[in-house]
């Protein structure tokens, strides 16, 4: 290419360190990941042999059915969960409705397998409520473990995405609409079915697809809680971490499965939004309404309900924590062993999760908010593959990422793997995407003849973005960045194949504790974890101005 034909600037700049960043850390590791996948473990020559193995094998390839099983499911469950509790909360008045969204979107941040652990605790052959239903009234607590045991998990922890989706898009439905149907005869169910479903359908299925993808990839929980239901993340991690061979070739044959199959149904689910998509734009929002009677009671008790079991994880690793432990065991009596253990062994996990997370996100904030710059306002052919490229990490499982990194990054002449860099390469990628989206949703809001009038006032370009542009952009960006550091510690898919005993973080330290049965030191993480994620999410408030938390 002719050099007279490039505008050599900071922008040109940014566009190579982001082709570079997403080349380098996302192209080159999924290129590792496929080449490995194609390779044969002993000789290194070209071979089909790990895909023929994987479909061959029942106990293979049924790990992939169980996930679809299991996905589909909760995706469903999810979707009818989330969409009615949006409807209620949306539509009719909800006392203490801001304490029941910050308890639905805590619900959401914390780790599943935290649920997992804590739902043992509650329902498992020794649980508190299997004992107490066994010796009081002779009842046998329902098997917690296997398929319904995860269903259960899952669907509590991911139908906050729904809620949040389906709620702030309730928000743009203008009330002349309803009131069109309603003067047409159409009311209750008929008109929920026949007018706010399609309205709300793209982001349902928008919603559907993070519920989905989330479900897909988590592996903490079936690992915790399936007992023998196992699912692709699992199988992918047990064979890639697997002592007693070498599978790292059958592992990124697998995964390579899992890249093909997100990236279809992602493609799928991109493909029905555009044809179901349009804009909505709210003149007259629907008006709260104060639901009379039986009906009324019955609404904030099944809401009140429906959170309280969400929290449940959360209460009982709180109450856990400080217990009195013996060895696995749970006696009677209080007691602030299980933080002191924590502080005295684990300390460095706790600062390490500190410092990736918050190294992370300024990486994040730089790049989300110059990449969204130059793909909104300096289009090209260049910056619209930059733009398809920011969407595969939305695609991509935790543990997958983690996988593609090591092969790609194990060995000379970039060798990063058992550093802190590694670590902190996978949550940017896996969280820039976010801060990415969001960037550039306040860009297009920003009118480009604002930074016209500054530059026709003798200011640079780049000076006009940073003291103008960035400034206007910041408050939208942090309380982004804000949500994305929450997601951030509570990592745990790439990170658990990532660590080493040095870079250790929470979530890994909480899911080893409780594989190693240390309850009360699993609690007494996990209950820290959640006070950081409250604190955080305070703080989001606080920063955006916002006072609920709708997508």
């Amino acid at each position: 290419m002719n050099n007279k034909h490039i505008k050599w600037d900071f922008w040109t700049g940014i566009t190579i360190l982001a082709i570079a960043v997403f080349g380098l850390f996302l192209i080159y590791p999924l290129f590792s990941l496929f080449v490995s996948a194609f390779q044969n473990a002993d000789t290194g020559a070209f071979s089909m042999e790990n895909f023929v193995h994987f479909f061959q094998r029942r106990y293979y390839y049924g790990s992939m059915l169980n996930s679809f099983k299991v996905t589909t499911c909760v995706t469903l469950l999810a979707i009818i969960i989330g969409t009615t509790l949006a409807y209620f909360m949306s539509l009719y008045k909800v006392h203490g409705k801001n304490i029941v969204e910050i308890c639905i979107i805590i619900s959401l941040l914390s780790p599943p397998f935290i649920g997992a652990y804590s739902w043992i605790l509650i329902g498992g052959r020794s649980g508190i409520l299997t004992r107490f239903l066994s010796d009081t009234f002779g009842v046998r607590f329902p098997s917690i473990y296997g398929f319904a045991g995860i269903l259960l998990v899952l669907t509590l922890k991911l139908y906050p995405f729904i809620y949040l989706y389906v709620a702030g898009a309730m928000k743009k439905i203008d009330s002349a609409l309803i009131e069109a149907a309603e003067s047409l005869g159409c009311n209750g169910v008929h008109k929920v079915v026949t007018v706010i479903i399609p309205l709300i359908m793209p982001t349902i299925l928008a919603g559907a697809l993070m519920v989905f993808m989330n479900a897909l990839a988590d592996f903490g929980t079936p690992m915790l809680i399936g007992e023998g239901f196992s699912v692709m993340p699992v199988m992918i991690y047990s064979e890639f971490i697997n002592e007693v061979g070498d599978q790292a070739n059958f592992a990124a044959a697998m995964a390579a499965i899992m890249v093909i199959i997100t990236s279809t149904i992602f493609m799928l689910q991109k493909y029905v939004v555009s044809r179901k998509s349009f804009t909505m734009s709210s003149l007259r929002p629907m008006q709260v309404k104060e639901m009379k009677g039986v009906g009324n009671i019955v609404m904030h008790g099944l809401i009140y309900l429906l959170v309280l079991i969400s929290m449940i994880p959360q209460l009982v690793v709180i109450y856990t924590s400080f217990l009195k432990t013996k060895g696995s065991m749970f006696v009677p009596g209080f007691s602030l062993d299980s933080y002191r253990n924590i502080f005295e062994n684990l300390g460095s996990s706790i600062a390490n999760t500190y410092i990736f997370s918050t190294v992370a996100i300024v990486v994040i904030v730089f790049l989300g908010m110059t990449v969204a710059y130059i793909t909104t306002r300096r289009k090209s052919w260049i910056t619209e593959i930059i733009d398809t490229l920011t969407m595969f990490p939305y695609i991509i499982p935790g543990s997958v990422l983690g996988i593609t990194l090591l092969l790609a990054f194990n060995d000379d002449p970039i060798l990063l793997s058992g550093t802190a860099i590694i670590i902190i390469i996978s949550l940017v990628i896996r969280r820039l995407p976010y801060t990415l989206r969001s960037s550039s949703a306040i860009l297009y809001q920003i009118s480009p003849s604002i930074e016209e009038a500054s530059i026709s006032l003798g200011a640079s370009p780049l000076k006009t973005f940073f003291k103008v542009t960035a400034v206007m952009m910041l408050p939208g960006v942090m309380s982004g960045a804000i949500l994305s550091w929450i997601t951030a510690i509570n990592e745990l898919s790439s990170s658990v194949i990532l660590f080493t005993g040095e870079t250790k973080t929470m979530s890994v330290a909480i899911y080893t504790e409780v594989i190693r049965a240390s309850y009360g030191t699993a609690a007494a993480l996990s209950t820290i974890l959640t006070l950081m994620t409250i604190i955080a999410m305070l703080v989001f408030f606080k920063v955006s101005g916002s006072k609920d938390v709708t997508l």
